[in-house]
């Protein structure tokens, strides 16, 4: 499919052919949605952790003869009906992760991108370059473009000047190509990809 390629002034620019098995795919919200569980499973500390009767600091007498006291039977002050004591089944140190293949994977991917092509909300640009790294300039530009929400993402690096002047705005990623995720992409409105990206997203995803 035919896109118009932009510049930061919103100058045409020309044209670019976008691959239609990488940006024209039907639209499965259920591979999303298995795609970004996944990346938020993964990223997850999973350090929680309650303390088991192991853990609990304290005597291991039994507090009091079994039979003849008139009380129900304990083994150990350290149980969980006592104050301080331990906690029954309660979270451990663990890993959220869970698999998903490598082809979901790819297609989630795919399909994100599709995603923002179907919904008008991706625009290819030139280039993703700053002649200074102040934020104020380029938060003007991304202004005029009506860019709020925005992922821009570059082909194999990131121009250093445009990083630094857009680290500091709001709602504003920048990724090189290889960082291109899911997640990332639909949690902002708009998807910005430079002509590099395009291709090197291409070349990776075809």
């Amino acid at each position: 499919m035919k896109t118009t390629i932009i510049s930061l002034d919103n100058q045409k620019i020309g044209e670019i052919d976008l691959a239609d098995d990488v940006f024209g795919l039907p639209v499965r919200t259920d591979i999303l949605a298995r795609m970004v569980n996944w990346q938020l499973a993964k990223r997850r500390s999973g350090n929680h952790k309650t303390k088991g009767i192991s853990d609990i600091s304290g005597t291991t007498k039994k507090p009091f003869a079994q039979k003849g006291g008139g009380r129900a039977r304990q083994g150990s002050l350290r149980s969980a009906q006592f104050r301080g004591g331990a906690t029954i089944f309660g979270p451990v140190v663990r890993s959220h992760a869970h698999d998903l293949t490598k082809k979901v994977r790819k297609l989630a991917l795919k399909t994100a991108l599709s995603a923002k092509v179907a919904s008008g909300k991706l625009i290819i640009l030139d280039a993703a370059k700053a002649t200074s790294p102040k934020t104020k300039e380029l938060a003007a530009r991304l202004s005029k473009l009506g860019w709020s929400s925005v992922l821009v993402i570059d082909g194999a690096a990131v121009d250093g000047n445009f990083a630094l002047a857009s680290r500091n705005i709001p709602h504003v990623d920048v990724l090189p190509q290889e960082g291109a995720n899911v997640y990332d992409i639909l949690r902002r409105d708009t998807l910005v990809l430079t002509t590099d990206a395009v291709q090197a997203l291409e070349a990776r995803l075809k």
